[in-house]
């Protein structure tokens, strides 16, 4: 490690008299306390790190992760306790910076109404870059973002005509355009990403970290962070409970700490539900999701539970919210049986939510959230007019809302303080929950939910699948979308993957598990949309295994046949190989 990298040992090197703890590291946080009135959100904290490792903090929603990021990167200042970054404390964000020290925050926050190589440029006049002309400028938002996304991005394209993952890369490549950086934290970063996406981040992590960059990953995603961390701290109520080095650092031990009893480390909470009626509830025929994409048939029946997934930007994310009635479709029509047994089309929202189905979006900042209210308003706002008597706002029942409130908060463990603060007071986590409890508050038939689980931690998951499992015994129906294949296995009895805008294969029963659902979406399955195994390119005979050849392979991890064939300029001798993946 070089000089400059290196702190002195009289700053590097303390003893915590209170605690008996010694501080050893670069970057330490010594009794690091913060409050928000009554709220302890952090109490307590010391944990120290390395230049040139990757350090993930980890632990359950509002036990305090976001929080101790945002005094790490000058946001938040401590109440009591030290941050020490290379023996200096960032005091402000634009201290920070000129420390090194760049942010990726769980939130997307971007111009909506901007483009893409300004957003990507924006506030950065002290920088290096700073001298760039504008010509310049944009090839460098052109050459980060296809390394990143993985494709083109125009970059002269207004940010609000992106999907959620694209303005995600947005957020994340600004901290990679800094040539200066020695810290690197993202908090919460690859939640909008799927798995591909996701590795692509992993792979310039990996390169900052060899070239002596510090980087701290807060993540609720347990699998990834055990592949990609070299320690984690596990943080709950506010105080770190322990450290675990890489050879510790596995799904069972991480939760145990996180939760403070033993686990199993179990993925799945049992086998599948079967579907035990054959009435159907909401059908689609003929659903043309892109302008150019085949037309889609689908339905779903009473007490089932239907999976949806694919690569991002294949067109799920467009399904679920041409099915939800948020967005139109470009063509064919859309299904729900109604009270008297008969079906009825729509095609908006207020249809949608007139005849019973409710939509949970991964997207709470902009799909979510109000976040003018409180987090008690957001929870029972759409609850003012059912439980009011005679229809008038100001004959709410305060009483039976007051229950409903409690009671969701109680199922799905929120943590949320003063129910009278702003919806912003709370952790991004515990948002996420407020919109999946506000949608069971409203008991809708049908419940689609677009990666629902996005920022929650994986105890709070389990308890959902619980819930969504009874919700389904009640005889009511739910559409889940994720990228997160093993959300699917024990909870799904049928999933749906997407290519191009269309369904590419149906997987029920024993071929719902990851390695099958992985080749189902990079179109290396028997599909029952444009691809199948006799036009497909040759595979090879035996899995690939933690290989690579070319500059065109990411290190595979797991024993995973899949290669993703450009299907347009494949050449018959020699195909060529766009991608591996984990």
């Amino acid at each position: 490690m070089s000089a400059e990298k290196k702190i002195e040992d009289n700053t590097s090197k303390e003893v915590l008299s209170d605690k008996s703890k010694t501080v050893q590291g670069d970057i330490y946080v010594q009794d690091v306390h913060k409050y928000f009135g009554v709220t302890k959100a952090l109490n307590g904290v010391n944990f120290n790190a390395n230049f040139g490792e990757i350090h993930a903090i980890v632990g359950g929603n509002g036990c305090g992760k976001s929080t101790l990021a945002k005094t790490m990167s000058g946001v938040l200042p401590v109440d009591k306790g030290k941050v020490s970054i290379l023996g200096q404390t960032p005091t402000s964000p634009v201290m920070a910076r000129n420390m090194g020290i760049a942010t990726v925050f769980q939130e997307v926050m971007i111009a909506e109404e901007s483009s893409v190589v300004d957003n990507l440029f924006v506030g950065s006049d002290d920088f290096w870059y700073k001298n760039l002309t504008q010509r310049e400028k944009v090839l460098k938002a052109q050459e980060i973002m296809e390394d990143l996304v993985g494709e083109y991005v125009d970059p002269y394209t207004q940010a609000f005509n992106l999907s959620l993952p694209i303005k995600a890369w947005i957020t994340i490549a600004r901290a990679f355009l800094r040539e200066n950086t020695k810290l690197l934290i993202l908090d919460e970063s690859s939640a909008a990403l799927d798995f591909d996406s996701t590795e692509r981040l992993f792979k310039k992590m990996r390169e900052l970290r060899d070239r002596g960059v510090a980087i701290f990953i807060v993540t609720h995603r347990i699998a990834e962070l055990v592949r990609i961390s070299d320690k984690a701290t596990v943080m709950r109520d506010g105080k770190d409970v322990g450290v675990l080095e890489k050879k510790d650092l596995n799904e069972k031990n991480l939760i145990g700490l996180m939760t403070g009893r033993e686990e199993t480390g179990e993925k799945s909470i049992s086998v599948a539900m079967q579907t035990k009626t054959d009435k159907v509830v909401m059908r689609a025929e003929n659903l043309v999701v892109w302008p150019d994409s085949k037309p889609v048939n689908f339905e779903v029946k009473k007490g089932e539970i239907v999976g949806v997934t694919g690569l991002d930007g294949n067109g799920q994310d467009d399904f679920v919210k041409i099915l939800a009635g948020v967005q139109e479709s470009h063509g064919g029509t859309l299904e729900i049986l109604d009270t008297n047994e008969k079906f009825l089309k729509y095609n908006s929202l207020d249809d949608a939510k007139e005849n019973g189905i409710s939509f949970v979006s991964g997207d709470r900042k902009k799909e979510g959230i109000l976040p003018n209210l409180s987090i008690y308003e957001n929870l029972v706002v759409p609850l003012y007019k059912k439980t009011s008597k005679a229809g008038f706002l100001g004959f709410v029942n305060w009483m039976e809302l007051n229950g409903i409130f409690d009671w969701e908060v109680e199922r799905l463990n929120i943590k949320t303080g003063p129910r009278d603060n702003l919806i912003g007071s709370l952790s991004g986590g515990n948002q996420q929950k407020v919109m999946i409890a506000r949608s069971f508050a409203q008991h809708p038939k049908v419940l689609i939910l677009n990666d629902p689980a996005r920022g929650i931690d994986i105890s709070t998951k389990r308890d959902l699948y619980i819930h969504l499992r009874k919700y389904v015994e009640e005889g009511n129906t739910v559409v889940f979308l994720s990228s997160e294949l093993e959300e699917f296995i024990g909870l799904c009895p049928k999933v749906i993957v997407f290519r191009n805008g269309t369904v590419f294969d149906i997987f029920e029963n024993d071929r719902i598990n990851a390695d099958t659902l992985l080749e189902g979406m990079f179109g290396q399955t028997a599909g029952v949309g444009e691809t199948t195994i006799s036009n497909k390119p040759n595979l090879p005979s035996s899995p690939i295994q933690n290989k690579s050849t070319n500059n065109n392979e990411i290190k595979l991890t797991k024993n995973i046949k899949v290669v993703n064939f450009d299907k347009e300029n494949i050449d018959k001798d020699k195909p060529k190989i766009k991608i591996k993946t984990f």
